[in-house]
């Protein structure tokens, strides 16, 4: 489904401040796969998702899509295939449009005739239908400006939005990290609920082991630009935080040393 083949990055190359952000990476997903991604600051994950965004392209390597090659695709291209959340709930959203407008928006990137004025009576209706879904009572509210919502509500929004339209894969990019502990628990459920029904292939970057160990199927860890573990089934299963970081040192040759992730998954 997503295959990424050599992908290499340098940023300012020749310079001394030259960085190797992604290094030779391979990786392969099949149709449906949740795949949680970890690791330290600067390790390289939201390169990778920057990468198979379109946001820079690569120095070399190919990042295929259903066996489209999307390595040169225009970044306003992709993102008609690929749902994307960002860690700040205010990005993807418009604050100063409608809660239907913003869905309509999403909602018509999969039509061929493109964006369109105005929402139809069919496709609120539609907008309802998913909005009551997230238990927010937000299907009640289609006229009310994004902008008014609050955070966990914004983020329901966007992530209703980046799967509207079932994008081909979707990237969440610590995408409950900036929310209260009982926005980001109702985020995630409903996140689980939306890629399940809806079969799509997820990548989701976390700094909670926990999580990246129980959420999906399968979790694969970053370091310098390098994936240096992916585990899946019973391996997953059986692993805890102390042996992840524990396989991390060993297959690293160093300790974990993100205060951010381990003050996580010690709480």
């Amino acid at each position: 489904m997503l295959e990424i083949i050599n992908a290499r990055k340098t940023f300012l190359p020749g310079t001394s401040n030259e960085h190797v952000a992604l290094d030779n990476v391979n990786l392969s997903l099949a149709e449906g796969e949740f795949v949680t991604v970890i690791g330290s600051n600067g390790a390289g994950k939201s390169t990778l998702f920057n990468a198979i965004g379109g946001s820079f392209w690569l120095d070399r390597g190919k990042i295929l899509l259903q066996g489209d090659n999307i390595t040169y695709l225009a970044e306003y291209k992709r993102a008609s295939l690929i749902g994307r959340l960002f860690q700040n709930p205010v990005k993807g959203t418009a604050p100063d449009m409608t809660i239907e407008e913003n869905l309509a928006l999403a909602y018509n990137r999969k039509r061929r005739n493109g964006l369109r004025m105005g929402v139809s009576r069919q496709d609120a209706a539609v907008f309802r239908e998913r909005l009551a879904l997230l238990e927010m009572g937000l299907e009640n509210r289609l006229k009310t400006k994004v902008g008014l919502l609050s955070g966990g509500q914004r983020q329901a929004l966007s992530l209703l939005m980046a799967t509207i339209a079932k994008p081909r894969l979707l990237l969440l990019d610590e995408h409950t990290a900036a929310l209260d502990p009982s926005s980001s628990e109702k985020i995630m459920q409903i996140t689980g609920d939306i890629v399940s029904q809806e079969n799509i292939t997820t990548m989701m970057i976390t700094h909670n082991i926990q999580s990246a160990l129980k959420i999906g199927s399968r979790t694969i860890m970053m370091d310098s630009g390098k994936i240096i573990l992916d585990i899946s089934g019973q391996e997953r299963s059986e692993m805890t935080v102390a042996s992840l970081m524990e396989l991390f040192s060993r297959q690293g040759k160093k300790a974990l040393d993100n205060d951010r992730m381990l003050l996580v998954n010690n709480q």
